[in-house]
């Protein structure tokens, strides 16, 4: 026994040791394949006369951005207010995709455990088609709804009273402004144009039906105990769902959700392919007018770390604050 523990003893600090200059060997190797591929790049791209680093940035841009957002922009203008453009534009379709989408999946969710059989069929439906069809797929479809099915602004639909659906977007009423038809076209309140319209349908049609799962899952772990002793406190059955179902389900709901949101806003780099101007459509030009191509992917890279990184602190802050 007493020779057994010896050994322990004696092997034990040897193979920590061991342990621990196998990983020291494993970093500094990462490190030297790091150093050699940089070296490797830019001895290639000396080779070809390619430029390396960001000063490109402070250059002029040369090209027109259809769509900004509170910062005005030219052509003229430099290469890095171009992609702060872009920046603001994804941010833009983030956040109003973040928003509608949790409305909107909370009532398919809601829905989804309807006793209506009628309304839960129309859910269930709507969460299979669009779970399980590309979203790449659905954006042509929207996209191509918007600009072949919609009638031209002289015959624009309108549904409501200040607004206007037609194949150039969707024209409405702001406080101070309506929309009016001039002429051929469609003059005063707000515009969104088919390209973003289409991209904010299209993510917020999609992500809500994932969002509508989780928050039907998370519904159904809260203990039925919990429901069956607010019904006998003589709760209705909308203020049981409000104030005893879904505060204990957010717990289950929210990490989830948070990975829907990060989807969101990575999805939202598919709008190079209806035209939108976010900020990886932005990159692409910057790249095919500079050939920088590894700092504008180190930019993209960059900038979704960052856009995740906010969304999952904020989510996790949140979740946090409720214990």
């Amino acid at each position: 026994m007493e020779e057994w523990w010896f050994d322990v003893c004696t092997t034990y600090p040897l193979m920590r040791h061991r342990i621990v200059w196998v990983q020291v060997g494993l970093v500094a190797g990462a490190f030297a394949l790091g150093a050699y591929l940089f070296s490797n790049v830019l001895s290639n791209l000396s080779a070809r006369n390619i430029s390396s680093g960001f000063s490109f940035l402070r250059r002029e841009a040369g090209f027109e951005i259809g769509e900004t957002l509170f910062i005005s922009y030219s052509a003229s203008d430099s290469y890095l207010r171009a992609l702060c453009v872009g920046l603001a534009n994804t941010f833009k379709v983030a956040c109003i995709g973040i928003t509608l989408s949790t409305f909107l999946g909370l009532a398919v969710g809601l829905s989804r455990l309807s006793g209506n059989l009628l309304l839960r069929s129309i859910a269930a439906g709507y969460v299979t088609l669009f779970r399980n069809t590309p979203l790449l797929v659905q954006l042509f479809f929207w996209y191509a709804l918007f600009t072949e099915a919609l009638p031209v602004p002289s015959e624009a639909w309108t549904p409501l009273k200040g607004l206007f659906l037609s194949n150039r977007g969707v024209f409405f009423a702001i406080p101070g402004s309506s929309p009016v038809m001039d002429g051929f076209n469609i003059s005063g309140g707000a515009h969104l144009s088919p390209e973003f319209a289409t991209l904010v349908f299209g993510l917020i049609i999609y992500t809500s039906s994932y969002i509508g799962e989780v928050i039907r899952s998370g519904i159904l772990a809260v203990p039925k105990g919990q429901i069956d002793a607010a019904y006998a406190m003589g709760l209705t059955p909308g203020k049981t769902m409000w104030h005893i179902v879904l505060p204990q389900a957010l717990r289950t709901i929210i990490p989830p959700v948070t990975s829907q949101y990060l989807n969101l806003t990575k999805n939202s780099t598919l709008a190079v392919a209806i035209g939108f101007p976010d900020f990886v459509s932005v990159i692409n030009t910057t790249i095919n007018q500079t050939g920088q191509a590894i700092e504008g992917v180190a930019l993209i890279m960059a900038v979704y770390l960052a856009l995740s990184l906010a969304i999952s602190s904020l989510m996790n802050w949140y979740n946090a604050s409720r214990q």
